[in-house]
């Protein structure tokens, strides 16, 4: 039971912690971008917890598998000034590319402070050709594994090393995965606006917002069947 616990409070650190540094990246980005952030979340459902700050609301929400911030006119019109929707393809670009960023960043630095250069080449290498496999399809749906299967490796580390190594493993999984285009994925939002820049003109919103629906939909199906399949894998 003790051992259990543990592995829990593991699971909530990890993720917890991947979780925050990604939309600190995006949140960072925007205020860099002069662009209005309503809202700073982490968790999705209802709210547990809420802080009203100068502009920004900072929240907990009931289901901590993931978060994010909430742009003015981000999903909606807005006639203000600092709408997200207002700012340069550039501007919208970077802040939608920089949680992924942070995470990659942060997991190749830690990587390499436990084992240096040329085994995080080696790393890297490793994690391009999985993502070849990923994007070929030659990773089934059963070989991945979401935070049931996170929860249940993290209880098999000893020492805080080990713990680094999958934390910085991860975080720049968590980072790449994020990229891929994929609606409701950053990669989605960024695949969007690259479909902008070459159209010269925005999506209409109420496409957009169907299509991030519709991603958003399948992304939690996936989430369900990887997370039955966690569950059956430790049953066994």
């Amino acid at each position: 039971m003790i051992s259990f616990i543990i592995a829990v409070i593991k699971l909530i650190v990890l993720l917890g912690f991947l979780i925050i540094i990604h939309e600190s990246g995006h949140f960072i980005v925007a205020k860099m971008c002069n662009v209005e952030v309503d809202e700073f979340s982490i968790g999705f459902g209802p709210q547990i917890y809420k802080k009203q700050g100068k502009e920004t609301q900072y929240t907990v929400r009931a289901i901590p598998l993931g978060g994010f911030i909430k742009m003015e006119g981000e999903n909606e019109e807005s006639e203000s000034k600092r709408a997200f929707s207002k700012a340069s393809i550039s501007k919208r670009i970077a802040i939608v590319v920089a949680g992924a960023v942070v995470n990659i960043v942060f997991g190749l630095i830690v990587y390499a402070f436990l084992f240096g250069m040329q085994e995080t080449f080696q790393f890297i290498i490793a994690l391009g050709n999985s993502i070849k496999q990923l994007v070929t399809g030659h990773v089934g749906v059963d070989q991945m594994v979401g935070p049931v299967g996170i929860g249940s490796i993290i209880s098999q580390t000893n020492g805080f090393n080990e713990f680094l190594i999958l934390l910085s493993v991860i975080s720049v999984s968590l980072g790449v995965t994020n990229l891929l285009p994929i609606p409701a994925l950053d990669g989605g939002k960024l695949l969007i606006l690259i479909i902008e820049a070459i159209r010269r003109k925005p999506m209409k919103t109420e496409t957009e917002a169907c299509i991030q629906l519709l991603g958003f939909a399948l992304l939690m199906t996936l989430s369900a069947v990887v997370m039955y399949q966690d569950i059956s894998r430790i049953i066994r």
